[in-house]
């Protein structure tokens, strides 16, 4: 547990969460929305601060990010709680820890602990990059060990990823941003109405993603296309204009839902998906179908011959070197 770095005093010992847009004003004993921040005699304590959930080596595939270091191999660790209610959460045990009463394995370490296991060289696997994910659960009511593991790890020529809601105010978003690598942001739905169900607002998201994209900071996205709630081909080209209007070479992910957790609708229709990657192909040069099975490689924009050839989460670079596509010679849009 750690002082929160992110709210203020109000009367009678109760304080206000600033951290992220809810602004959570908390009664002494109480925790706000995400369950991780907790008011003790008037002061916001991070109650998950070090507190790992799950931590394993993954592809980078699997966060998923597709244009950052193919084929490598990243750690990633979570922790437990998030600012959201999406009543289709797939890792629910996680986010939802503090309200339930699910008994999760975990444990409670430090940044130096982090460091240590990227600087060890046992039992890293072949293709390890150099690089943490913080993932599983939402980093972002994570903040504060976020923050100063990033820290450490950049001072270190290690390199950060978030896998995130983007649910967070601009002041705290631009303290962790300089030690940010990459991220893959979910982008939920593209009304309001329909982050209201989820227990959110669609603008600070999309602050938050333009964020990252004037920081210059690798970024991937990921709409959930979820059975009678967001599979509408309307706002799905809605939600993917806006991206284009940002930048058409983002790499954009169209996951498949399956029941989970409260909700029960039938999986999302594979003919409906690939329907919205022919009308996300339209306006974006990368558009990924997930949670589906079928081609999933990377093709250059201008020559359409093939860079990355992927299946499953075997990835293959094939057609790019020194940056470059070596077919056409455009400029590959990867981190490599």
């Amino acid at each position: 547990m750690k002082e929160a770095e992110y709210f203020t005093k109000k009367e009678n010992n109760v304080v206000q969460c600033i951290l992220c847009p809810h602004l959570c004003v908390i009664k002494e004993g109480n925790s706000g929305i995400c369950g991780a921040r907790r008011n003790k005699g008037g002061i916001l304590y991070s109650v998950n601060y070090g507190v790992i959930s799950g931590m394993s080596f993954d592809p980078i595939e699997k966060k998923p990010l597709y244009h950052y270091y193919p084929s490598s191999q990243i750690l990633s660790i979570g922790t437990v709680g998030c600012n959201m209610r999406c009543p289709f959460c797939q890792n629910y045990h996680i986010s939802r820890f503090f309200d339930s009463n699910i008994e999760i394995e975990k444990k409670t370490v430090t940044p130096k602990y982090i460091l240590d296991c990227l600087q060890s060289k046992n039992n890293h696997p072949s293709g390890y990059f150099g690089g943490v994910a913080y993932t599983y659960s939402e980093p972002m009511v994570w903040y504060e060990f976020v923050k100063e593991t990033s820290i450490l790890l950049k001072e270190h020529g290690f390199k950060n990823v978030l896998v995130t809601n983007g649910y967070i105010n601009k002041k705290p978003l631009m303290e962790l941003l300089p030690f940010i690598d990459a991220a893959n942001i979910d982008l939920k739905a593209f009304t309001e109405e329909h982050y209201k169900k989820l227990g959110g607002s669609l603008k600070p998201v999309l602050d938050t993603i333009t964020a990252f994209k004037e920081k210059q900071i690798h970024v991937e996205l990921t709409t959930l296309v979820v059975t009678a709630f967001n599979d509408n081909m309307e706002e799905l080209e809605n939600l993917v204009k806006w991206i284009a209007s940002l930048d058409k070479n983002i790499p954009y992910h169209i996951s498949r839902y399956f029941p989970q957790y409260l909700y029960n609708e039938r999986e999302t229709d594979p003919i409906f998906l690939n329907q919205v990657k022919k009308m996300a192909d339209h306006y974006l040069n990368y558009v990924y179908l997930g949670n589906i099975s079928g081609e999933s490689d990377t093709y250059c924009p201008q020559c359409k011959s093939i860079l990355v050839e992927r299946e499953g989460y075997y990835t293959r670079i094939t057609g790019i070197k020194d940056g470059k596509c070596i077919y056409c010679g455009r400029k590959a849009d990867f981190v490599i």
